[in-house]
């Protein structure tokens, strides 16, 4: 079941198409990646999605309704310019976006306490936006994306501005709200964030989406049919084309079957030593980002 479908979306700025007949489904309950270059849309499609923007033309639905502002109470937003009244304190802005999406003055009290506890920030609670550190203060708009309990949160660049022990935090903040059945949409830069927390990825180029789909999909479309290599080998030359890296008793290589069976491949490496490890290479997430806005700007 999908929680966003979006068809046909298209926006242009004057003569710049920012988003070109964009079809999108986010299963409910997923970790979707939203991938691209600078430029190449994200940031407008997530601005239509929060309906801070209108789409030139095109659909979107949630839940199998059509999007309009009573779905925003259901929607959390972690923006990349981050949106946070600077002169006010902590408490004060927590409890004012909290009442801004809805809760009672009673429940934001208890949401924002329970936040604060639990992010380990309690002491900041009265101190001002503009004398905290960046990453002091992305924790506080962190808790004001999720304070309502939205049921889907759209995160962009959500570590920026995170020592790494603080990127963890979050990392695993994310995953525990998967775990509560929220869907989540993240788009960063950050590749092995997206190999660690994303099921479903969509990328964006120069306006058009590119790639669409499960990760582990897209993953074994693109596999490179190469295969890594151990052997200890016999006495004996072995190819100078596996270009061999030698170690104490064994040599690695990589090659590649150009569309020989895997079985046949093994028989023969039999022949000059013992196989000690036959690994296929996967593609990373970086990897095919890589090449593909690559192959669409040269394309």
């Amino acid at each position: 079941m999908e929680i966003l479908k979006i068809t046909g979306l298209n926006k242009a700025f004057g003569r710049n198409h920012a988003l070109t007949d964009i079809d999108l489904s986010v299963p409910k309950g997923a970790v979707y990646g939203l991938l691209g270059p600078n430029g190449a849309g994200k940031t407008t499609l997530i601005r239509i999605i929060n309906q801070i923007i209108d789409a030139d033309s095109g659909s979107i639905f949630f839940k199998n309704e059509l999007l309009e502002p009573k779905h925003i109470s259901k929607i959390g937003y972690l923006p990349e310019e981050r949106g946070l009244y600077k002169k006010m304190k902590v408490w004060d802005q927590l409890i004012y976006f909290a009442r801004l999406k809805g809760l009672s003055a009673s429940d934001a009290t208890k949401k924002v306490d329970f936040w604060l506890d639990k992010m380990n920030i309690n002491s900041w609670k009265e101190k001002r936006i503009d004398d905290l550190s960046k990453g002091m203060a992305q924790k506080v708009q962190f808790i004001s994306a999720v304070i309502h309990e939205p049921e889907f949160l759209i995160l962009d660049e959500p570590f920026s501005g995170f020592d790494p022990v603080n990127a963890e935090i979050i990392k695993n903040e994310i995953l525990e709200l998967q775990m509560k059945g929220i869907t989540l949409m993240l788009s960063t830069h950050r590749m092995e964030s997206v190999e660690l927390l994303c099921d479903h990825v969509a990328m964006i180029n120069r306006s058009n989406k590119i790639l669409d789909g499960k990760l582990s999909d897209i993953k074994q479309q693109f596999r490179p049919h190469e295969y890594k290599v151990k052997l200890k080998p016999f006495s004996g030359e072995l190819p100078s084309e596996w270009n061999i890296e030698e170690h104490a008793e064994s040599v690695s290589f990589s090659i590649k079957l150009n569309g020989t069976p895997v079985n046949k491949v093994l028989t023969d490496l039999m022949s000059f030593g013992e196989i000690v490890s036959f690994t296929e290479r996967i593609p990373s997430i970086e990897e095919l980002f890589i090449q593909q806005v690559k192959h669409e700007s040269h394309g």
